[in-house]
């Protein structure tokens, strides 16, 4: 697969995503909404860094399960129940990135929920990715 970062100077530097994202392959791959669920079906972690941490992770266990990497990565939405604690911990949360995912950000977004399906969860990512056959 071959990705493009496109980041047009006319709008705001990017940080810890891209604009848009020109991916070309010819297998999708797409991603459910992982939480911090460890392989008990628990969620572990009590703060936002470490469950996002841990979804980060679940995320990235799929994608290598479908034969994929994290440049791969076209799309990724995060979903979190304070976006008040996601924009307090951005810092964190990017070294976190960072160091599993790597700096070739997809495109993303950050939206603000209620809840998530399990009540203690506090933080869910799910995405899309394009590989080559």
């Amino acid at each position: 697969m071959t990705t493009e970062r496109v980041n047009p100077p006319e709008l705001s530097p990017p940080t810890g995503f891209s604009h848009a994202v020109v991916a070309t392959g010819s297998r999708l791959v797409f991603l459910a909404g992982q939480t911090a669920l460890d392989a008990d079906g628990k969620i572990v972690g009590d703060t936002l860094s470490e469950q996002f941490a841990r979804a980060l992770t679940n995320l990235l266990t799929a994608l290598k399960a479908a034969g994929g990497t994290p440049t791969d990565l076209a799309r990724v939405t995060v979903y979190v129940t304070d976006v008040p604690a996601y924009r307090a911990h951005a810092a964190e949360l990017g070294r976190v990135w960072r160091d599993s995912a790597g700096r070739d950000y997809p495109a993303m977004a950050v939206i603000g929920v209620v809840r998530l399906w399990d009540e203690k969860a506090l933080v869910e990512v799910d995405g899309f990715a394009v590989l080559d056959p």
